[in-house]
């Protein structure tokens, strides 16, 4: 098991990108509830902590929290659009604080592309000199990408790039946009359909699979991953009986993450991993449930892959279990549903 807890830092940034699910809020974090933050993390046991925003390299409290995690015995990672960390110094200085670990945020190796959906001029370019800088800083670096309706045909070319380029990348991580409650409800242009993402996310699968590189991919349900279900970030979560918690700057505060589940339709109470699936996210409300289609296969292989071991009899039970369970808070009501099904597809 590895439990992380995500610490905003600040909500400033300099990208505006046009599916951001944490824009400004004008709150930031005090040194204080910051150190009492991480003595949580530390209080339940967790393994590390990611320090993100925003962009946490505009926050004055990056230095104090790495060195105070750091102090703490917690392994400590940054996900940042790599913007300011392109200056080697101030790379350099990040590091000394404690900087173990980056997840970069690139979503398509098309400079146009890029600097279109952040919103930001030369965003590509100095993303890409931040990654050149890794090596030499001693750490590691991971990629991550929001998948929207602007990358989602080239997922695939975007890995290939990167692995071509930075072969020292070994990890990459895709999340599926939230289209709720954001800046994407502005750009409503940017929200895809799972089927438009679906074939170049496999092929991009494929070729780390087969390069010996590991990925996961969070808010998909694992219908649309049926060759690699045990690459969901929640899947994995659930069969390893995970939790994760958010110290967010805005109203949903401090979230403790010990359920994984998002919207579940028709086709999910007829599919055989519906217990290891968490379903599809703003089910319903944005993203429509007649993409979905049951699967019925065993479920049981999925958590030997996962756990790169046969699984407990009593582990096995727990899971099953979970067939049929809803959110509470993310299951659409009946006339939600059928609202959203009398619209065309």
């Amino acid at each position: 098991m590895a439990n992380l807890g995500y610490l905003q830092l600040t909500r400033n940034c300099y990208q505006r990108c046009r599916f951001c699910s944490n824009p400004p809020t004008g709150v930031d974090l005090t040194e204080a509830e910051m150190r009492g933050l991480i003595d949580d993390l530390v209080d339940m046991d967790y393994d590390g902590v990611i320090l993100t925003g925003g962009e946490p390299t505009l926050s004055p409290l990056l230095i104090p929290a790495l060195r105070y995690a750091t102090e703490k015995g917690l392994y400590n990672r940054m996900i940042t659009n790599g913007q300011l960390l392109a200056d080697r110094a101030f790379f350099q200085q990040v590091v000394d604080a404690g900087l173990q670990h980056i997840h970069v945020s690139l979503h398509s190796y098309r400079p146009e592309v890029h600097d279109f959906i952040t919103q930001y001029p030369q965003a590509w370019r100095t993303l890409v000199d931040c990654l050149a800088l890794v090596p030499d800083m001693g750490i590691t670096a991971d990629i991550n990408t929001v998948i929207c309706a602007y990358n989602a045909d080239h997922l695939h070319e975007t890995v290939m790039w990167l692995c071509d380029r930075f072969p020292f990348i070994r990890h990459f991580v895709w999340n599926n946009m939230d289209p709720d409650g954001n800046r994407a409800e502005d750009n409503p242009d940017c929200i895809p359909h799972h089927y438009e993402f679906q074939v170049s996310l496999e092929l991009a699968m494929e070729y780390l699979h087969q390069t010996g590189r590991s990925f996961r991919a969070e808010r998909v349900p694992i219908c649309f991953m049926r060759r690699f279900p045990w690459a969901s970030t929640e899947t994995r979560k659930i069969i390893k009986e995970e939790e994760r918690c958010i110290r967010f700057l805005d109203g949903k505060g401090f979230v403790h993450q010990q359920e994984f589940l998002h919207g579940k339709g028709e086709a999910c109470d007829a599919c055989r991993w519906d217990p290891i699936c968490a379903g599809m996210f703003s089910m319903d409300k944005t993203f429509d449930e007649r993409e979905l289609s049951p699967v019925f296969a065993d479920p049981t292989p999925v958590m030997r892959e996962v756990l790169g071991r046969d699984p407990e009899p009593e582990l096995v039970e727990r899971i099953l279990a979970r067939r049929g369970r809803r959110s509470s808070s993310e299951q659409p009501s009946r006339e939600q549903r059928a609202q959203k099904l009398s619209q065309p597809f």
